[in-house]
């Protein structure tokens, strides 16, 4: 009998916890998964929201990234806590520095990847990750990236450019009502990217609230087109159900007391 996939709906994966030493000497918690019983098709390293306003590598999108598309889509999921962040998983070492020296931590994760020989890397970013992928994640190992509400606020015009000169894929979705870029304005900073697609999501909100499963259709959507889509909402089979409650007061991707930069 089938079971509704749910937010706290656990699918079938290999699952380790891992540790990413960086290059200036920290260690950062996270966790890989992986299909049970196959080779990934493509691979999603998750880079999460502001630390220092809730976003850690448990925040809910890409938790239920790990819970699901291993299992749904042949993906594996590589999500950590950058430097100085905590969650139940644990608690990387080293303290926030704004972007500049989180470009380790992106490495690190990128070359955890290239040492487990995963396939098809692609870089997802929420937030303050989407700028931590503009700025550090154009390694010649990573096939593209996929930017969740990015506020495009540590990020500069070079970064931009940047991309634009390599011509990889870059993917923006961008809420209907997000709280610093929207839509129009969102094509309008995106234009120097030739390549770059700016999808717009009616409704959705910055923290994606309600809308995970359209992120994680999206997602799927680049990294294994051969999925089919929408990703299947019942499974029919094993399923076990996480215990989401130490989240329960934890904000995902805010900026409040941060000035938006004009």
């Amino acid at each position: 009998m089938a079971n509704l996939i749910t937010g706290s709906s656990v699918l079938p994966a290999r699952r380790e916890p891992i540790e990413l030493d960086t290059a200036d000497g920290q260690r950062l918690v996270g966790e890989l998964a992986l299909p049970l019983d196959r080779d990934p098709v493509a691979t999603m390293i998750c880079l999460h929201p502001l630390p220092t306003h809730g976003g850690m590598m448990d925040s809910h999108v890409f938790r239920k990234a790990s819970y699901r598309l291993p299992a749904l889509a042949e993906v594996a999921v590589l999500r950590f806590n950058t430097r100085g962040t905590s969650s139940v998983q644990g608690t990387s070492t080293g303290e926030f520095d704004g972007g500049d020296a989180e470009r380790f931590d992106v490495a690190a994760a990128i070359e955890r990847a290239e040492y487990d020989d995963l396939p098809n890397i692609w870089l997802v970013g929420w937030s303050f990750g989407t700028d931590l992928t503009l700025m550090h994640g154009l390694d010649p190992a990573v096939a593209g990236a996929i930017l969740l509400s990015p506020p495009l606020r540590y990020s500069r015009p070079e970064h931009l450019a940047a991309w634009a000169d390599a011509g990889k894929p870059l993917v923006a979705l961008v809420p209907e009502h997000d709280d610093y870029l929207q839509p129009a304005e969102a094509r309008e900073r995106f234009s120097v990217v030739p390549q770059a697609e700016v999808v717009a999501v009616d409704g959705a909100k910055h923290l994606w609230v309600g809308d995970a499963e359209r992120v994680l259709d999206e997602v799927v959507a680049r990294l294994n087109p051969a999925a089919a889509l929408p990703l299947p909402r019942e499974w029919d089979g094993p399923m076990e159900r996480a215990d989401s409650t130490a989240y329960s007061d934890r904000t995902t991707a805010v900026f409040k007391d941060v000035p938006r930069p004009e």
